[in-house]
């Protein structure tokens, strides 16, 4: 089968290689000549741009887009209208919100175009490991691209699956990061409660491999997590800041929506947030209350 990528960073190069290894054809376009090039080294055929690359596949013919979620997506699909033909499938793989997911695919209704949303998991492990796909769409589109998706998941028969129509693998996906958030927390916070236990001298990272087999917290996180202990077990040269990709925001704003307790992705999230005050307005508040009522001591900057 064959397949048109669009974003050639490093996780969609990564999907196409996987794509080509598997013994399908696929025509790449990136804005980045450097990408383009790159790609073109590992078997996926480049196109100079948007029009090369419809140009170069066969109809019904099949897209999966790789951008950045919001405006790109859309700007993406802006330049293409113009170049696909009724029965054209359009696969949003990146981590785009589920209900521009559904706007989008109601917009491409009336030109007789398909959309498909695959949350996608696997980041940089995809290529060797196979990918986790939550894919939302018709059922027959989605049976009819499941070569693709067969290929990039970890085997035919697991990793991926149709649950539901458009949105709902973006949606599913989105949960599946605000769980992600909550488990790295909790390993986050035991591990610090280890390595603050300076009188054990403590090892984590021989910790960390003991978890790994047997215990009842082994999963690929801890399996990740070790491997960063053992190469670099006092953290050294990492700043305490932690970005977000808005998936956990989003999944927070959905239990609100919903009326569903999730105490533990809320906390995650705001731990997030907090890691990147470093002139914290409301800590100095706290500690001049403590000297207020109590005459506790305040430390100086």
């Amino acid at each position: 089968m064959e397949l048109g990528m669009i974003g050639l960073g490093r996780m969609g190069a990564n999907m196409a290689q996987r794509l080509v290894n598997g013994g399908h054809r696929v025509v790449g376009f990136d804005f980045s000549a450097e990408s383009r090039t790159r790609a073109a080294q590992n078997g996926i055929e480049p196109a100079a741009s948007l029009a090369d690359l419809v140009a170069a596949l066969k109809p019904p013919r099949a897209l999966w887009l790789m951008v950045p979620a919001g405006k790109p997506v859309d700007d993406t699909i802006d330049n293409l209208l113009p170049l696909l033909a009724p029965g054209d499938v359009l696969i949003d793989g990146g981590n785009s919100m589920y209900k521009d997911s559904q706007r989008r695919a109601q917009r491409l209704i009336e030109h007789k175009i398909h959309y498909v949303d695959s949350g996608t998991s696997g980041g940089v492990w995809g290529l060797k490991e196979g990918y986790s796909l939550m894919i939302g769409g018709d059922t027959d589109v989605v049976e009819r691209l499941s070569p693709i998706f067969s290929t990039l998941a970890p085997a035919p028969d697991r990793g991926w699956g149709r649950v539901g129509p458009v949105g709902a693998g973006h949606f599913t996906k989105m949960i599946h990061n605000g769980i992600e958030y909550g488990m790295m927390q909790a390993y986050a916070e035991g591990f610090s409660i280890l390595e603050h236990k300076k009188e054990f001298a403590l090892d984590l990272a021989q910790i960390g491999e003991i978890w790994r087999h047997g215990s009842v917290v082994r999963s690929w996180l801890l399996d990740l997590t070790a491997d960063a202990l053992t190469k670099n077990p006092t953290m050294q040269g990492i700043a305490p800041y932690v970005a977000d990709s808005g998936e956990g925001r989003w999944t927070l704003a959905e239990a609100i929506e919903l009326g569903v307790s999730t105490p533990v992705i809320a906390q995650s999230l705001l731990e997030r947030l907090r890691s990147r005050d470093k002139d914290s307005f409301s800590d100095k508040l706290l500690a001049a209350m403590r000297n207020q009522f109590g005459g506790h001591e305040i430390k100086k900057e």
